[in-house]
């Protein structure tokens, strides 16, 4: 009896659970922290008016569901919910989901907080030319499980040394936040016209999608 009530809790919280997701231009307040925390500042290749503001339930790394933010270019905003909806369809944990604002537009820290992020005004790793992030059209989901590593094998960040090898080991959440080349979380990005970093020829950004 004990387990068949269990199981009818469980089916009964399951129906509850819905994916919610909001676009919004973005509002003068929003511009106001964006430019205080350094993520968008005059000069940048896209202008605010062609950003979006999403705002979007996930389910973190303790199985709670939270409200997340993203901004994003325009173009893709309505790929980019359709993207979370099915990855919270098919259970894929996200740590956390934060505006690089919050951190003061400081990519490194955003990493370190293993933080699910979108648009931030920058040059790509390595290079002087703008990221794609600059034009809000990439998103770099559970950066620790999934980590930028150099074309001389170089990780910047201690926790992901244990990501190194590419493998699913245990099923524990951050096992199952890991993206390989097959899985479920990672061709749904791709049947909207992402690419994944994660094939890149000589370094590797398995965080990392982007849409041209």
């Amino acid at each position: 009896m004990k387990k068949a009530l269990f199981l009818t809790i469980m089916f009964s919280l399951s129906l509850m659970a819905e994916f919610h997701a909001k676009i919004y231009n973005i509002a003068p307040k929003l511009k106001e922290k964006m430019i205080n925390g350094n993520s968008w500042h005059r000069g940048c290749p896209v202008d605010i008016v062609d950003l979006r503001y999403l705002r979007l339930n996930y389910i973190n790394f303790q199985g709670e569901e939270r409200v997340g933010e993203l901004i994003v270019h325009e173009s893709v905003a309505d790929d980019v919910v359709n993207i979370m909806r099915e990855l919270y369809e098919i259970g894929y944990p996200v740590n956390q989901m934060r505006l690089v604002s919050d951190f003061g537009g400081n990519d490194w820290k955003s990493i370190e907080a293993d933080n699910t992020s979108a648009f931030n005004c920058r040059k790509a790793t390595g290079s002087k030319k703008w990221s794609r992030h600059s034009y809000g059209k990439a998103i770099d989901i559970n950066p620790i499980e999934n980590p930028y590593i150099s074309r001389k094998g170089h990780i910047s960040h201690k926790a992901s040394q244990k990501y190194r090898k590419r493998r699913h080991r245990d099923n524990s959440t951050a096992d199952r936040a890991v993206l390989l080349k097959n899985d479920e979380a990672t061709k749904i990005f791709e049947s909207y016209g992402f690419s994944w970093g994660g094939d890149w020829r000589y370094t590797k950004d398995y965080q990392h999608f982007s849409k041209k």
